[in-house]
């Protein structure tokens, strides 16, 4: 099996395109995309048949067809945007496009026609607070979450109701959640088949754990944990999170220790406990892992360098493997399947 990975290359505005052998975790490079307007945050679509783009300097989301045999993408249409998006994801039908405003303060849902391109105006342009960080749906697709960041922002997760018939949110009961200290949650991902919520926090270099109600579409911490080593005492700025599909392993990455925290998911309460920090590339912005779980491709924003791990199914860490040369300021790193 043969999977795409495409990186984000703002500083030399182009998305590198790979393939990925799913046995060996080898990339090799298939070509680059010339794309103006610093490329930033990507998002494809539930088929896999297209590609979305925030070209944050040229204020517009981008529509890219994937090719199905190359991965190679044509260019189908454009929105303009009122502000630079930081942060892009489908809700779970495909039907609509979510966008993240960190410095607007804003969020939005834009109709995708049928052609699969990302239309403006958008049917919802919310105003929510400095610090917008990301915007997705629950499984059901009938809750979305907005984490706000700490310091510039307010410390929070706004909880909302998504109509996925029109593309409407509206404030939940409560509307919002917010930690007891200055975590800054950032961004989130479910487990595969709990309702559990995980978050990373910014500013807390941590992740919190918290139970999703299905019914409420409200959530409630139980846990955070730390992504750095005991005694370090350095500037540090966490970024993503992500979990493999077999729900057993999440990571999450530090800017400053500039490594990937590792934890182990327990398969009963799904709680964490922490498995180490593997040193990586200077500023690990952006990160994946590929659909089986196996391997885990990190970038760094200073070293414009892509690091390739082997992740140990028994245990949970990182085995490194190769670095590649992607280019100046990699903003976001994405693997796909293609689609047969």
């Amino acid at each position: 099996m043969v999977y795409h990975l495409y990186v984000s290359v703002s500083g030399e505005d182009k998305v590198s395109i790979f393939t990925v052998d799913s046995v060996s975790g080898r990339l090799e490079a298939v070509g680059d995309t010339a794309m103006t307007g610093r490329p930033a945050p990507m998002a494809a679509s539930p088929d896999r048949r297209l590609l979305y783009v925030g070209r944050r300097g040229a204020l517009e989301i981008a529509t890219f067809r994937i090719d199905p045999q190359s991965g190679a993408l044509t260019l189908t249409g454009s929105a303009p945007l009122e502000d630079d998006p930081n942060f892009l994801a489908t809700d779970r039908t495909g039907r609509y496009l979510f966008s993240a405003y960190y410095q607007g303060g804003k969020i939005g849902v834009h109709p995708i026609g049928s052609d699969g391109v990302a239309a403006t105006p958008p049917v919802e342009w919310l105003k929510t607070a400095t610090g917008a960080h990301s915007l997705q749906t629950d499984p059901s697709n009938k809750f979305a979450f907005v984490p706000h960041i700490a310091g510039r922002g307010p410390n929070r997760i706004l909880q909302f109701k998504f109509d996925q018939s029109t593309g409407r949110l509206t404030p939940n009961s409560p509307p919002l959640i917010a930690p007891e200290q200055q975590l800054g949650p950032r961004h989130f991902c479910f487990h595969p088949t709990k309702d559990i919520l995980y978050c990373s926090n910014e500013q807390g270099g941590s992740v919190s754990a918290y139970h999703f109600d299905p019914s409420a579409g409200t959530l409630k911490a139980f846990q955070t944990v730390s992504t750095l080593p005991a005694g370090y005492a350095g500037e540090n700025l966490c970024s993503q999170v992500q979990i493999t599909p077999s729900g057993r392993y999440l990571y999450s990455p530090n800017r400053g220790h500039d490594s990937i925290a590792g934890f182990s998911v327990d398969p009963a309460d799904g709680s964490l406990s922490g498995i180490g920090q593997t040193p990586t590339e200077a500023v690990p912005r952006a990160f994946s892992l590929d659909p089986d779980g196996n391997f885990l491709f990190a970038a760094g924003l200073e070293s414009g360098r892509l690091a390739s791990y082997k992740i140990d199914t028994a245990t949970g860490k990182l085995e490194p493997l190769e670095s590649y040369t992607v280019g100046g300021s990699p903003m976001w790193v994405l693997i796909i399947t293609l689609p047969t």
